[in-house]
């Protein structure tokens, strides 16, 4: 069984280059899965762990989309013939 490295939310924020609220958003808007540790210590307070293969897929799946907007708005270059 291969082990798997889990990363805090700030860990996280570090490797993506954002900001903590910007994971948080992410977490809490289903977009990034992360696991509640502290349910299981009974805390009130959350304290997420993302596992390095869902951040993986999360930025593969946030580049594609950053690709198809990126793509979406370019415009198409004028023909000669529209140039006049």
């Amino acid at each position: 069984m291969v082990d798997q490295k889990y990363y805090t939310i700030q860990e996280a924020a570090k490797v993506l280059a954002c900001d903590d609220e910007t994971i948080l958003a992410q977490i809490h808007s289903g977009e990034l899965p992360a696991v509640n540790i502290a349910r299981r210590l009974q805390s009130k307070r959350p304290t997420w762990r993302i596992a390095e293969g869902e951040l993986g897929r999360w930025l593969l799946k946030r580049g594609k989309a950053a690709n198809q907007e990126i793509a979406s708005k370019q415009t198409k270059r004028p023909t000669p013939n529209q140039l006049g």
